[in-house]
């Protein structure tokens, strides 16, 4: 059977670097050379210098490029420094559609850096297709999509925006870190450069910092790596061998947050203290079907409002088994903040503009056993109650 055959969990494991040819290790060697000797004067050999080149970088780079079905792929030193270079396919002039609730640090990249040299951006509500429409100028260049978006979860149509982005030569950006190739192939619905923070799920331990980019096309391939040696954000051998490892478990990991992710999300969906709870695994969720239809699974991260800021923090005080921390995709379950982590570069007016208030709270699903999760939560829910039944006896 040929490896193009393979089911995608088998892939993670069976590659062309499955065995190191010179030695048969079972391991990528990690080479830490920043310099390569030359046999030739007139002659190069493939590798020179490790910021054009590394054997290991290389082969994270050749995994990710098969898993997503990509011609090349790319690997830099944070997701922001892929999502930054890749912007460097654009020229001043250019004008960018992008999702209004997008990751803080690309709204960051995008409001107070790409403006600078004079590139214009629209955000808009990716999942209203006429909103996208209405947004698209003569100068627009590229289409910039999160699905589902950071915090609020909102699934965009992938292969609508890129028909939009296709009929006036424009290149269409997918961040698919929620999901990863194992849940959602954006180059095969149409995308041209799917990006990724693989500090999370695709690395999944909690110890690396590390960024990805796929493309399809091989000029446009030529087109990102000359940007890639320029601009030098490039990921060091030792972590592109960590996210080489994190990758071998990411099904079993994905698998079993997701499920974890489901039956959670169900317990707060019917809880009377929670107001409100974004993941398109519920079927009330505005884009479930959408998300059925262009994704494998819903992923393991969900955001849930509280009544306010109050009840949040009481939340936080007592619960105990989450890591209250910034990042998501690990194996340990990650609360997060997004109004003051993730999301502390917009302001509160274009926060609320979004729908992101300060009693929402981002949940990543780790591994535990998803009952202890749900009892935990339910005791620091208890707290919740306890005390604001003492702040209405005290009005």
């Amino acid at each position: 059977m040929s490896s193009e055959n393979y089911s995608f969990e088998t892939k993670l494991l069976h590659n062309q670097h499955k065995v190191d040819p010179a030695t048969g290790a079972v391991s990528v060697p990690i080479q830490h050379a920043s310099t390569f000797h030359q046999f030739d004067l007139d002659r190069y050999g493939k590798y020179d210098y490790a910021r054009s080149g590394n054997p290991t970088r290389e082969a994270l780079e050749d995994v990710i490029a098969e898993l997503e079905g990509g011609t090349r792929g790319f690997a830099f030193s944070s997701g922001m420094a892929a999502i930054s270079t890749a912007f460097l396919l654009l020229s001043s002039g250019d004008h960018i559609v992008i999702t209004d609730d997008v990751y803080g640090g690309t709204y960051r990249m995008v409001t107070q850096v790409l403006t600078r040299f004079g590139i214009e951006h629209t955000f808009v509500d990716m999942t209203d297709l006429d909103q996208v429409k209405a947004a698209i100028k003569p100068n627009t260049k590229a289409f910039y999509v999160e699905t589902p978006s950071n915090p609020l979860l909102k699934v965009t149509d992938i292969k609508a925006i890129t028909s939009f982005a296709k009929e006036i030569n424009a290149i269409t950006y997918v961040d698919n870190t929620f999901l990863t190739p194992e849940y959602q192939r954006p180059l095969e619905l149409g995308a041209d450069v799917v990006l990724h923070s693989a500090t999370k799920f695709l690395s999944g331990h909690s110890d690396v910092v590390a960024g990805l980019a796929v493309v399809k096309d091989e000029e446009l391939g030529k087109r990102l790596y000359s940007l890639q040696n320029s601009f030098g954000a490039v990921l060091g051998p030792q972590d592109a061998w960590l996210v080489l490892r994190g990758i071998k478990t990411l099904h079993v990991r994905l698998e079993q947050s997701q499920k974890s992710a489901i039956k959670i999300a169900e317990f707060l969906a019917e809880h009377p203290l929670i107001e409100e709870v974004y993941y398109p695994g519920l079927e009330n969720h505005p884009q479930h079907e959408l998300q059925k239809s262009q994704a494998a699974g819903p992923g393991a991260v969900l955001s849930f409002e509280f009544q306010n800021e109050k009840a949040l923090q009481v939340f936080l005080t007592n619960v105990k088994i989450p890591v209250f921390a910034v990042s998501l995709g690990a194996v340990e379950s990650i609360l997060s903040f997004p109004a003051k982590m993730s999301h502390a570069a917009m302001s509160q007016e274009e926060r609320e503009k979004r729908g992101i208030k300060n009693s929402l709270i981002r949940l990543s699903v780790g591994l535990e056993n998803p009952d202890d999760l749900i009892n935990d939560f339910s005791q620091a829910l208890h707290q919740v109650k306890e005390k604001l039944l003492v702040l209405q006896q005290g009005e």
